[in-house]
Formats: structure tokens, sequence, C-alpha cells
């Protein structure tokens, strides 16, 4: 026999948040609201509408800037929510919010906690080079992704992974976490493994000026940097002659670093590509872009606007 349907608010936002709130609407479960955000403007929103899925299937949406005022814990207590869940919400819930299900709030975060707390993991652990992340449904705390952890699934991270690749790859895994966990969390049976502080790491929100590129640093660094930011992200960029130049795509080359060469300077074209000298080895960028103009691969890039062997990148240039 199925479990009675129990009272749920969902606070969510991105694809992951649609996944679920999904999973949760095709079980035939009382999801009572939805709490998400408005859509900034100024962001590229390239990732599904929880606010869009809610309202198709008849659920009250909620947008409040701020979810931790009064008036809207009140509104939250009125509905008597059972359980909480919170899918990539980029708000932090108070402790008021929080005591109100009496099965808990229950976030899902895209890394293997404790590592990675914090925002934009997926971003990060390409930047980091890492081999393996992964997603967690833990208990939430007032604390940012400090709190009991319930169950996780690890995700492999290829080294053509990119940004956009590695979050279909999470959204995935966190859809199958969470079909696979729901019937304990909504049992209230849902296991509370403590985390040890000490191996915990946090990480900041990322802006698009994180994305200049530091030509001092080794080229697989480098490299790292392009894949986290690239389309849809803001992607990662340069200077030369005074315009904003992005790279999309590159690729540590096999070719030996040339003693004597300075940091970002052109050494040719080769495999389709602009081969540019780093900090340590070099960097072949394979598409390339005036900020405002096409997307070109690397080589044509230098045939069009005429960047010559010798030529420097950055803003020093």
């Amino acid at each position: 026999m199925s479990q009675a349907r129990v009272r749920i608010i969902v606070f969510g936002y991105h694809t992951i948040g649609y996944l679920c709130l999904q999973e949760l609407i095709e079980r035939g479960e009382e999801v009572s609201a939805v709490i998400t955000h408005r859509d900034d403007p100024g962001e590229h929103i390239w990732f599904d509408s929880v606010a869009e899925l809610a309202r198709s299937a008849g659920i009250a949406v909620f947008q409040p800037r701020h979810p931790n005022t009064s008036a809207f814990v009140n509104l939250i207590r009125a509905l008597q929510p059972e359980l909480i869940f919170s899918f990539y919400y980029r708000r932090l819930l108070s402790k008021e919010l929080l005591a109100i299900p009496p099965r808990g709030g229950i976030n899902l975060h895209g890394s293997l906690l404790p590592q990675y707390r914090g925002r934009s993991p997926v971003n990060w652990v390409l930047v980091n080079g890492e081999r393996q992340t992964g997603v967690t449904l833990h208990y939430m705390t007032e604390e940012a992704d400090a709190g009991d952890i319930i169950a996780q699934r690890p995700v492999e991270i290829t080294f053509a992974d990119t940004a956009l690749t590695l979050s279909r790859k999470v959204a995935q895994a966190a859809l199958v976490l969470f079909q696979e966990t729901f019937p304990l969390m909504k049992a209230g049976l849902a296991p509370r493994i403590p985390q040890d502080p000490a191996q915990a790491t946090c990480y900041g929100g990322r802006r698009p000026e994180d994305g200049k590129i530091e030509w001092v640093r080794p080229a697989l660094a480098l490299y790292n940097l392009i894949r986290a930011v690239t389309a849809p992200y803001p992607g990662a960029f340069t200077w030369y002659q005074g315009k904003k130049l992005y790279v999309w795509s590159s690729c540590p080359s096999a070719v030996p670093g040339e003693s004597g060469r300075i940091p970002g300077t052109i050494l040719g074209v080769r495999d389709g590509g602009c081969l540019v000298a780093t900090g340590e080895g070099n960097l072949l960028l394979t598409q390339m872009q005036w900020q405002g103009e096409e997307m070109l691969s690397g080589e044509a890039f230098v045939d069009k606007h005429g960047l010559g062997i010798g030529d420097r990148l950055g803003e020093d240039a």
C-alpha cells in the first residue's frame, strides 16, 4: 500500500528544481505551494522554469525577494507543510521557516558535501580540475550546506566536460537520487549522517569578471577556467588591442613551451586553433569571438582579424 500524501512546499529554481518538482507532480504528491525566483533580466536564462511548471500544474507560486520576513514565514506556517524541499533555491532559509515542517527542511546540493559548500559548485569543480563531483540531499540548517547528510550520488567528470555538459549530468544524478530517497524522506525515516567540518570547503558565487584569463597561469589551469565558464555561462575573456576577446573553447597543446616567451604571446596557428604561450606550456584557442561579433574557430579568427605571431593577448599587451 502506498504512503498517504503529505503536504509539501517546494523552494526551487533552475533545471534541478524543475526536474524534482516534476517528479513530485508525477507522483501525485500534495505540493501546496512553490516558492521560486523572478528571472533576472541581466542573466542568460538557459534552464527550465520552475514557475511555469508549477503554474501549469495549478500550484500556487510565490516569488518573494526575501523569504524570511515575518509576513512570509507566517504565510508558510498557515499552509502547514509537513516537509519543505529546497532545490537550487538561491537564498538561505531562516530557522523560523525550517522549524515549521515536522519532517524537516531538506536541500539538494550539487556537490559531494562537505566539499564545495556554497554557490556555483559545478563551475568551481571544473575550475579546480576535479575528476569527480556529485549531488547531496541533506537537512537544512542556518549555515549553508552544513546540515546532516541523507544520501549522496557521485558524478564522474571527464576531461572534455564543460559547465553545460556537467550541469546536465549533475541534474540527472539529482533526479535519480531524489527518486530513490523520496520514500524515506516522506516517511520521516531518512538517515542523518553528520558532516565533518574539518573536511569542508566553501566557495562563493562567480561573477562574469571572474572569467578573466591570466596568461601567467599554466595552460591546464586556463583550460579548466575556460570550460568552467563557457556558454551558456558568461565566458572566459582576454584583451587584444583594447578590445574584449572571448575564448569559448581551448585545449592544452602538446607542443613544448618555448623558453623566454612572454605569457599571452601568439605563437601561430596549429590544428585549426590559435596557439598561445602561457606561464607553463601552450594553450590552443579553438573558438574565439570579439565582443558583439560572430564566434569563429581560432584559425579563422586569426585569419580574419590579422593576429600575428609575436602579438600578445592580455590587458598589458
